[in-house]
């Protein structure tokens, strides 16, 4: 996707420097910045102080860090040191943990000489195969939005939560997807963007790279929605995730769930989108998912551009109160109209899941 009119993706491999290349997305809208992780504590300290983010980003990056850890030290009790650094640098996306787990299954049985080049091989194969499935998300989607244009024959609105763009993966995205590939298809999209408190990634991110891919957009408070939606203003609601269970149970940015219960009272469709890396197998009971509570700092501080055009950090709540600040939240399959995979669209449940993903 592009930045001032240029091609990129979120990650790559610098093979003349032996670097591992990002955006630095804490530094976005207001600068621009690519950023070198030489080491495989560079990659864990980018996960955890969201320079990267979103699950599949997260994924590819963790594949790189490992691959950053051999080329440190190219022993594998060192390696099984950095996966399990890296799987704890954030516990609720699940694509983290999947890209060691897989990453460390191809290297367990290779020769010490050859671990470098089949670690990169395999992290550039991460990478690519998410694009892939971030794409195919997109052209899926994008008949949900063709038939409620084919009825209305006016703007489709779109209501999204976070950032669960290009920005969020490697490329393309995951609940962008579909509006992406609607836009290129000439179907009017206008996109309702939550600011998604307290980072604000839906204000930071998701319209800024709308607004680069010339896609028409207004952002939100979080808790606009119900009213925009209760007055026939949203068609659907697309949005990503950080962790779906094989019962379609969604784990996603606080707030995700409160749209959810919006959208069920006022027969707006809601929809997930998810590559399959995002779908864990295993836990049965949201209850287990792993909810990862951040800096309170996070809600008692928030960073802007001031009238000097400086960066400032400002405290804007009382200094002696506390806060909490809770990451994700969970919505139950009941309130998910759909998911959106790289298969096809299913009914959030078992029976869907498993349907096309033969598991």
């Amino acid at each position: 996707m592009k930045i001032e009119g240029k091609e990129y993706r979120t990650i790559w491999f610098d093979d003349d420097k032996k670097v591992v290349k990002i955006i630095d997305q804490t530094k976005l809208p207001y600068k621009f910045i690519i950023k070198d992780l030489k080491t495989v504590k560079d990659a864990i300290n980018a996960i955890k102080i969201m320079e990267v983010r979103g699950a599949p980003l997260i994924g590819g990056t963790a594949a790189f860090g490992m691959v950053l850890a051999i080329l440190e030290n190219n022993d594998l009790d060192f390696l099984k040191k950095a996966s399990e650094e890296l799987i704890k640098s954030r516990p609720t996306a699940i694509n983290l943990q999947w890209a060691v787990h897989r990453m460390n299954n191809k290297l367990s049985m290779i020769n010490s000489n050859d671990l470098f080049r089949v670690a990169l091989k395999e992290a550039k194969e991460i990478c690519d195969e998410d694009v892939k499935f971030c794409e195919n998300i997109g052209i899926n989607g994008l008949k949900l939005i063709e038939e409620i244009y084919n009825k209305k024959k006016d703007t489709v609105n779109i209501l999204t939560h976070c950032n669960a763009g290009w920005l969020a993966t490697i490329n393309w995205g995951t609940a962008t997807s579909p509006i992406y590939h609607a836009h290129k298809k000439g179907i009017p999209i206008h996109v309702w963007v939550d600011e998604t408190r307290p980072r604000n990634q839906g204000a930071n991110l998701t319209s800024f790279e709308l607004n680069e891919e010339k896609v028409s957009n207004t952002i939100i408070a979080d808790n606009t929605g119900g009213i925009l939606m209760q007055r026939g203003e949203v068609d659907m609601c697309i949005v990503g995730t950080d962790r779906t269970l094989s019962t379609g149970d969604v784990c996603n940015k606080i707030g995700t769930y409160l749209k959810a219960l919006a959208a069920h009272d006022n027969n707006v469709p809601f929809y997930v989108a998810l590559p399959s890396s995002t779908i864990d197998w295993n836990i049965k009971d949201f209850k287990d998912i792993p909810i990862e509570e951040r800096n309170p700092e996070e809600l008692s501080y928030i960073e802007g551009k001031d009238e000097n055009n400086n960066i400032t950090k400002v405290l804007i709540y009382p200094e002696t109160s506390r806060s909490m600040n809770i990451a994700f939240d969970i919505t139950p399959a009941k309130y998910v109209t759909g998911l959106i995979t790289e298969k096809g669209i299913c009914e959030a449940s078992k029976e869907g899941l498993k349907q096309i993903f033969n598991k």
